[in-house]
């Protein structure tokens, strides 16, 4: 990542509609399998699989948090949360299309439940820290879910309310997590997918706050 990447261009507050960038009809090329694993990105996915969204700072480590998870059929990354349509990596670091850099997790609910997503999230970085991960500043690394119903709602609420008291137990703020309904996934561009799977050396910007779900979220 280059230094307007990390500094998130300094765009620390969400772009209205008026002033959001206007994005295009069309979705960005990318990739039509994954990286590590050859499953097709963007479907089919098996019958019954369900699929999870989550945005937990630079999308590249955000994903390897979730790909070699058991029950994990794909993984992908790309934004949503905002407001421009099919936006390009440059337009998300400006901070004018309102979007998160997220990951989409498609998983078999039989091996793998929600629970143990959520807590694979909130482990994987530090939640308390607004408009940023680490280093990395600007809307696009707030953290985020991004929930398809109200039970995938429910749990991630309890969730956050479990790891709120832990947090505050190890002397950490408050959680800033948005729980809020899914908006539309745009896939990113190809050189994103599996990033660190391409580039073992590359940058993650992951820092988990060394705390653990208590035992009640942590079943699978």
């Amino acid at each position: 990542m280059n230094i307007l990447d990390i500094l998130g261009g300094g765009k620390l507050a969400m772009p209205s509609p008026e002033t959001a960038l206007p994005g295009r009809p069309d979705p960005l090329p990318t990739a039509d399998a994954h990286f590590v694993n050859h499953h097709p990105l963007k479907g089919p996915y098996p019958a019954g699989s369900e699929t999870a969204l989550f945005g937990l700072g630079c999308f590249w480590g955000a994903e390897r948090a979730f790909w070699k998870l058991p029950g994990v059929y794909v993984t992908a990354v790309g934004y949503s949360g905002g407001v421009t349509p099919n936006p390009t990596y440059r337009e998300v670091c400006s901070g004018r299309t309102g979007h998160n850099e997220v990951v989409l997790v498609v998983y078999d609910p039989k091996t793998i439940s929600f629970q143990r997503l959520v807590k694979a999230f909130f482990e994987a970085h530090d939640p308390t820290q607004g408009m940023r991960q680490g280093n990395d500043i600007g809307t696009q690394y707030r953290s985020g879910i991004y929930v398809a119903d109200a039970l995938q709602r429910k749990i991630a609420a309890e969730a956050l309310a479990s790891y709120q008291n832990e947090l505050k137990a190890g002397g950490y703020g408050e959680i800033t997590t948005e729980i809020v309904d899914r908006k539309p996934f745009y896939f990113a561009e190809d050189y994103h997918q599996q990033y660190l799977a391409k580039n073992p050396g590359g940058y993650c910007g992951l820092g988990g706050t060394g705390v653990s779900c208590p035992v009640g979220i942590a079943a699978a």
